[in-house]
């Protein structure tokens, strides 16, 4: 075979994406400026299908990597203080988005002048609260949670399930053993799907061009740009700030090392889908594989800050503001402990709907306001999401720069990218131990 044989593997999988990117606004503008049926209907089923093949994996993926990932936190030295403190700058992260969102919201006031009124909201058809967010988590049969796709109910499930086969002990190894390979084989599969990325971000971008075009953007501007400026500020400047800081590392290698997970997350819209390019960038920035295994899907879960801090507290304010509700320190408090507490009814899929319902019912906004921002959603939930992931890969390599655990060489080297690699790290050293 010559060496022209395979000229799409030589371009750079950040280059085929940005390709995708433009492509895909090209042809949805001139689906929707020349009103052509045939593209704008391509352009729906490609994204469509990206997504869904996505989603496919999501619960077996969910249910076996957190199982997996308990267990493996018997590998590690302190496993218990590892936990509690990456849960810890889960809330400290949070905390700071969320303060970042409402300072620009207050700033800013995106919900004046959009000319939007009460009349234009429609309430959603699913709710989220606080009772069905606590008695949710606990399913009431094995089976439903995966039929309907509840990750809140399988992260509980596999959480019980590590926990007991930690339990067992030696018992437990025939089952841990199938559970490492079923879930290698869905990261496989999930991997070919996610080399299918460019495809897909020419369906999405392409679709969310043709159906809602710029006037759409144009009445939501404040709002966008606020969401856009919001998730900015904490990806490239409080998580640098953290990383030079705390973890006293040189941030320029962590956005060297993440980025290929970061700009996954921008195009499928989803922190689980991402989660196997997550876990290897995490890994090559120098993050223990069995911290690792435990921390991002643990994140990819619960960890949104995206999703759960910047975006439901601009949101507040705008539909508080269309709907002429006055909001004092206490709902600003409120929306706070909601972003840091309810953050898993996010569950890492795409969209933010149950955050925001949640955010709503607390402060008793009306929830008609949902309606208002679910034309603009896909919009918003590209940088969301990427916040989502960049905060999911961040955390790890804070904690373990503290407890001393980080590969600084692996740190420090950390560029190349993991999707451009087809074969993991540890396959290859195999294939060389074994020659």
């Amino acid at each position: 075979m010559s060496v022209s044989a395979r000229p799409l593997a030589k371009v750079p999988f950040w280059a085929q994406i940005v390709a995708g990117l433009v492509l895909g606004v090209v042809l949805g503008w001139i689906a929707r400026s020349y009103d052509v049926t045939w593209l704008y209907t391509t352009l729906d089923k490609v994204g469509h299908i990206f997504v869904q093949l996505l989603k496919l994996a999501v619960a077996p993926l969910v249910f076996f990597a957190i199982l997996v990932s308990v267990t493996n936190l018997r590998k590690v030295d302190n496993a218990a203080r590892l936990a509690s403190r990456t849960l810890l700058w889960f809330m400290i992260t949070s905390l700071i988005a969320v303060a970042i969102g409402l300072a620009i919201g207050l700033l800013t006031n995106p919900g004046a002048g959009t000319g939007l009124t009460p009349m234009d909201g429609k309430k959603p058809e699913n709710a989220g609260s606080w009772l069905d967010f606590l008695t949710g988590i606990i399913p009431t049969d094995v089976i439903t949670p995966f039929t309907e796709l509840n990750v809140l109910q399988i992260v509980f499930m596999a959480a019980v399930a590590g926990i007991a086969a930690l339990k067992l002990g030696d018992k437990a190894q025939p089952v841990l053993a199938l559970s490492e390979s079923v879930l290698q084989l869905l990261q496989k599969a999930l991997w070919w799907v996610i080399r299918l990325a460019p495809i897909g971000t020419t369906g999405l971008i392409g679709y969310a061009i043709a159906e809602y075009g710029w006037d759409l953007i144009g009445k939501y501007a404040t709002f966008t740009a606020d969401v856009y400026i919001g998730c900015a500020l904490v990806i490239f400047g409080v998580y640098p700030l953290l990383l030079a800081t705390v973890a006293k590392v040189n941030p320029l290698q962590f956005f060297k090392g993440a980025w290929p997970a970061i700009q996954l997350a921008f195009v499928s819209r989803s922190s689980v889908g991402t989660m196997p390019v997550t876990v290897r960038v995490t890994e090559r920035l120098g993050v223990p594989k069995e911290y690792t295994s435990f921390a991002v899907p643990f994140g990819a879960t619960t960890k949104m800050d995206g999703c759960a801090a910047i975006y439901p507290a601009l949101a507040a304010i705008f539909i508080a503001q269309i709907f002429n509700v006055e909001l004092g320190i206490q709902d600003y408090v409120l929306i706070a402990f909601v972003s840091v507490i309810g953050s898993a009814a996010t569950a890492g899929l795409t969209g933010a709907t149950v955050m925001l319902t949640l955010t709503l019912s607390t402060l008793g906004l009306p929830l008609e306001g949902v309606g208002l921002l679910m034309a603009i959603d896909p919009v918003l939930d590209m940088v969301r999401t990427a916040t989502n992931v960049a905060g999911q890969a961040l955390v790890p390599v804070v904690v373990a720069a503290r407890e001393k655990i980080l590969d600084l060489d692996a740190y420090n080297s950390a560029s190349a990218s993991p999707v451009d690699d087809p074969e993991p790290a540890a396959d290859r050293e195999a294939v060389a131990a074994a020659a």
